[in-house]
C-alpha cells in the first residue's frame, strides 16, 4: 500500500490546498493530511479546528485521513509508514525552500521521498495569508476557500476585530 503525507499549517485550508489533496488522493492508496505546528506562525485556528475543517472538506475522499502532529515531519511519516511527502508548489520561490526541506527530510529518513505537485494556474497566487488579508476586508472568498469553511472563517475574522 502506498502511503503519502501532505503536510502544512492549513490556516485556513484553501481551494489550492484542497486541489493538491484531491490530486494526490488519486495517486496514492492513502493520503494523510498532516496539520503541523509552525513555530514561526501565530495560527488563527487551533490545530484541532484545522483538522476538523479539513475533514469537513475531504469527506468525499475515502482514502484521505487528517491528523495534527507536533513531531518532525520525517518522524511522523516514518511512524505512519509513508514513503512520500507531497508538497504543493506555486512558484520558483516555493521550490527553493521546499527543496531544502526535502533534503533535510531525506537526511533524517533516507527511505522518504518528496513529490512536488505544481499548483493549477488558477491557484498560483493563492495563500492562506492572502485569504486572511482579503477576509479582513470582507471580500468575497468563494474563489479562495471551500464553501464549507467560509462562514467559520468569517466568524473568526470578526471575532479577532
Amino acid at each position: 500500500m502506498s502511503i503519502a503525507v501532505y503536510p502544512g499549517s492549513f490556516d485556513p485550508i484553501t481551494l489550492g490546498h484542497l486541489n493538491i489533496i484531491e490530486r494526490a488522493s488519486h495517486i496514492f492508496d492513502k493520503l494523510i493530511v498532516c496539520v503541523g505546528y509552525n513555530r514561526s506562525k501565530s495560527p488563527m485556528f487551533t490545530a484541532g479546528e484545522r483538522v476538523e475543517m479539513i475533514r469537513k472538506v475531504t469527506g468525499h475522499l475515502p482514502n484521505v485521513e487528517v491528523e495534527a502532529s507536533p513531531e518532525l515531519l520525517a518522524e511522523f511519516a516514518r511512524r505512519k509508514g509513508a514513503c512520500v511527502i507531497v508538497k504543493g508548489l506555486r512558484a520558483v520561490s516555493d521550490f527553493e525552500s521546499e527543496f531544502a526541506m526535502s533534503l533535510i527530510n531525506k537526511k533524517l529518513s533516507p527511505e522518504l521521498d518528496t513529490m512536488f505537485l505544481m499548483a493549477e494556474e488558477r491557484f498560483l497566487y493563492l495563500s492562506s495569508s492572502a485569504v486572511k488579508e482579503l477576509g479582513a476586508y470582507h471580500a468575497d472568498l468563494s474563489d479562495f476557500l471551500p464553501r464549507e469553511v467560509i462562514e467559520e472563517f468569517k466568524a473568526r475574522i470578526d471575532a479577532r476585530r
